[in-house]
């Protein structure tokens, strides 16, 4: 009787995790938190990214997330259907491995980032570990993937993809780890479903 009251969270609980991709280090206590409500103003100012969707949209969502994450795949393709209503911002972190920085560095200086980030993620998911980039990053790319990194630590998030928006209806700011469908993301910011 009792093990069934336990396989119900346990159930839940991996299903959770099996949207999000772990940090292969835990964060460092000395990390100054950023408080929930101020999530959205500190990525804002902090946070450097490739930009996609629709570029005057008064809604601007961030996700940060790693290259090497399957689940971060997911959510973009996700994403891609609202493009047309919202600006996201991609925030590449380096947390998952050698792989997350050289290819956060080439998908930040992407001259075509809709294209080189959906040809990327299918090779991510179709298991064949993302796009060929050179371990050589410029140091200004490296610092800004590493202030990313530490942002995300500061949010107190311990998986990626993490989402940092407004909701379109409320103004409240809202965070997110993991994966989610098309119609979830849009239920999640505030939009109406179609």
């Amino acid at each position: 009787m009792k093990l069934r009251y336990l396989t119900l969270p346990l159930v839940a609980a991996l299903a959770m995790g099996l949207s999000a991709c772990s940090k292969e280090e835990p964060a460092s206590a000395a990390v100054t938190a950023i408080a929930p409500a101020q999530a959205y103003d500190a990525v804002a100012a902090q946070a450097k990214g490739f930009t996609v969707g629709a570029l005057m949209s008064a809604h601007t969502v961030y996700v940060l997330f790693d290259p090497q994450c399957p689940h971060c795949g997911h959510l973009w393709n996700a994403a891609l259907p609202l493009l047309g209503q919202v600006k996201f911002v991609w925030v590449p972190v380096a947390i998952m491995g050698p792989k997350s920085l050289p290819q956060g560095a080439a998908l930040m200086q992407a001259a075509d980032p809709v294209a080189t980030m959906s040809a990327h993620e299918q090779s991510v998911l179709s298991g064949q570990g993302g796009m060929s980039a050179s371990s050589s990053v410029p140091s200004d790319v490296a610092a800004a993937i590493q202030t990313n990194s530490n942002l995300l630590d500061r949010l107190g998030a311990d998986s990626v993809p993490f989402i940092v928006a407004r909701h379109t209806r409320s103004g409240q700011t809202i965070t997110r780890s993991g994966a989610l469908s098309t119609n979830a993301l849009r239920e999640f910011l505030g939009f109406a479903q179609p």
